[in-house]
């Protein structure tokens, strides 16, 4: 059976407030077990963002503990991850699952590709956990439910500026209920580009990527978040994004969006790139190239 999604409605109240929505008729079609999933990851990342909220009005009580340079988790992360997993596999226990904090489990050979009526989800319950703890706004969480190489849907959702963003191979990209597009910007002089530095690439890598990127005429920006930057190039308020090395979970919910806006991604979802991550880049299709040419790829 086969039966058609449409994103939420586009009103005057916050993402919160207007709750699950109807499956109902779109130019955009999926199969009835990907609807209820995506019926079920609303309702979950919703109630992940709520929790996320409770932590985030009283950070100076979160226990934050350091993972390597530049790379902290907290209470909240590994909360928030417990209740999307349990959330969505007690509803589907035959999918896998890859979260930030807990790793993959799995029972398909190559996750990646995992086919046939299952899937994977893969997971940040809180992505930019260092502007996260610092009292900033610029976080997210992040989930993607990935088969056959792709994915079928991604939700990314800032409770904190009260934006949610979705999109994928079953769903049309949308801002709170809105359509979205990429930027129509032609050249990197006509707007921003996300770059993101890691402790996982040295400055030697980084700098010359600002170097190409200025030296072309165009602007950088970073905020401590890669998913929600990404979610910024689908909705046009970011030229591109490019980053030498980037976690799975912190990009793949975008990643749907951006492929439903009609931007370009790089072939990031290989199956090393699930557990190792991969280099990424992303942006408007008028400026791909140049893009990619900024990263030197």
């Amino acid at each position: 059976m086969v039966i058609v999604v449409q994103s939420p409605p586009s009103t005057t109240m916050t993402a919160a407030e207007r709750g699950p929505v109807p499956l109902e008729r779109s130019a955009v079609e999926c199969t009835a077990m990907d609807a209820v999933r995506l019926t079920v990851a609303r309702r979950v990342v919703r109630e992940a963002g709520d929790v996320a909220m409770s932590h985030f009005r009283k950070i100076s009580e979160l226990d934050v503990r350091s993972k390597g340079p530049q790379d902290v988790v907290t209470e909240a992360d590994e909360a928030i991850e417990v209740l999307i997993r349990q959330g969505v596999l007690a509803d589907f226990p035959g999918d896998d699952f890859l979260g930030e904090e807990s790793g993959l489990s799995t029972t398909a050979v190559d996750a990646a590709q995992a086919n046939g009526t299952h899937g994977l989800w893969v997971v940040d319950p809180i992505d930019g956990t260092q502007p996260f703890v610092l009292g900033m706004a610029t976080w997210c969480v992040s989930v993607a439910f990935v088969r056959d190489g792709e994915v079928v849907f991604g939700l990314v959702y800032a409770p904190a500026l009260d934006e949610w963003f979705e999109g994928g191979k079953v769903l049309p990209a949308t801002l709170n209920g809105r359509s979205i597009s990429p930027t129509v910007g032609a050249s990197l002089d006509d707007g921003m580009v996300g770059i993101a530095d890691s402790p996982r690439v040295g400055a030697d890598e980084l700098v010359p990527v600002l170097d190409r990127l200025l030296r072309s005429g165009g602007r950088f920006y970073h905020a401590g978040s890669g998913a929600l930057a990404l979610a910024y190039v689908a909705c046009g308020r970011l030229l591109g994004y490019v980053e030498h090395h980037i976690n799975a979970w912190d990009c793949l919910g975008a990643v749907g969006v951006i492929e439903s806006a009609g931007g370009v991604v790089s072939d990031f979802l290989t199956p090393a790139s699930l557990l190792e991550g991969n280099w990424i880049v992303a942006g408007a299709p008028e400026v791909f190239s140049d893009l990619r040419d900024v990263l030197g790829r």
